[in-house]
């Protein structure tokens, strides 16, 4: 027997389930988004210089920015060699504060006063995002600015907020010659 859906049952769907995260993912999104990762890294590296808690921050901040609560999450950290990609939550942390990962100098502890993203293009594709460009890291300590390349990917987590579920990020390619 063929059962069909009333129309009040179908606009219940839209608003249940999965369709709540039905919304595209915008530009403005993406770039506050962006905002958030860069403010965090700071207040890191601003908590271990002030003996604050910058562990749980770090913490903190892999869980609310990062999907790995959702599924995969593809992470290869700008200073990474040895342990090249970071695909579990601890292995994240660790690349931020120290941990785990026998390379790690925490990245986050620099520490750096200001994180800006230079965006070459964001892609939107519905529910998810992909942006790519520059991001410059200030020293807190020297002022100078540090250019990395990135590449980020974000999906909608189930409180819609975007997250990455990829992070993919080196220095400059520096010609030999």
């Amino acid at each position: 027997m063929m059962k069909f859906m009333t129309t009040s049952a179908a606009a219940m769907m839209l608003v249940t389930g999965t369709a709540a995260h039905a919304a595209p993912i915008t530009e403005a999104e993406v770039q506050a988004a962006q905002k958030v990762w860069g403010e965090g890294i700071v207040a890191i590296g601003k908590a271990y210089s002030d003996k604050g808690d910058y562990k749980t921050l770090a913490t903190n901040h892999v869980d609310n920015l990062y999907a790995y609560d959702e599924g995969t999450v593809l992470f290869k950290p700008t200073k990474a060699a040895a342990q090249q990609f970071r695909l579990s939550k601890q292995d994240a942390i660790s690349y931020f504060v120290t941990g785990v990962v026998n390379e790690d100098h925490g990245f986050a502890l620099q520490p750096w006063s200001a994180v800006r993203f230079d965006n070459a293009d964001i892609i939107i594709d519905g529910d998810s995002a992909v942006a790519m460009g520059n991001y410059f890291f200030t020293d807190a300590n020297t002022g100078k600015e540090a250019k990395v390349e990135y590449t980020f990917g974000y999906v909608r987590g189930d409180d819609d907020q975007l997250l990455i579920n990829v992070h993919h990020s080196a220095f400059p390619y520096q010609p030999s010659h």
